[in-house]
């Protein structure tokens, strides 16, 4: 299983981006997909994450300003980010839980894309 994310990038403050994470691979069933951030001497943190059931959870910092959303035909994940600030920047990671099949074996894992940065600068 392959997570390819894109959208990063330097944005002013209050500006908008939009991540996308797209999954590929021996895919199973998707379950529980999220956005993940680390800044720089941070921990990573999880940023939102949505279920199966389109069931969505946020950090409370990004409540109201971001969005995430899955198309599950495109075994994809987005993250609709506005009112972008600063404490915003950070390299977010997109990460999946799945079951996906080797052989004649359905497995379940984890999996996280390669990251992509994200700068909210003037």
């Amino acid at each position: 299983v392959q997570l390819q994310a894109s959208g990063g990038g330097l944005v002013q403050p209050g500006g908008s981006l939009r991540l996308s994470c797209a999954a590929s691979g021996s895919i199973f069933e998707i379950n529980d997909m999220g956005w993940y951030r680390q800044a720089p001497g941070k921990q990573r943190e999880l940023v939102a994450v949505v279920t199966s059931r389109g069931i969505t959870d946020y950090t409370d910092s990004v409540k109201g300003r971001f969005t995430i959303s899955r198309d599950n035909a495109k075994n994809t994940v987005y993250l609709q980010m506005i009112s972008l600030k600063p404490e915003d920047t950070a390299v977010y990671y997109c990460k999946v839980d799945c079951i996906y099949i080797v052989g004649a074996y359905h497995h379940a894992g984890e999996f996280w894309g390669q990251g992509t940065q994200v700068t909210v600068s003037s």
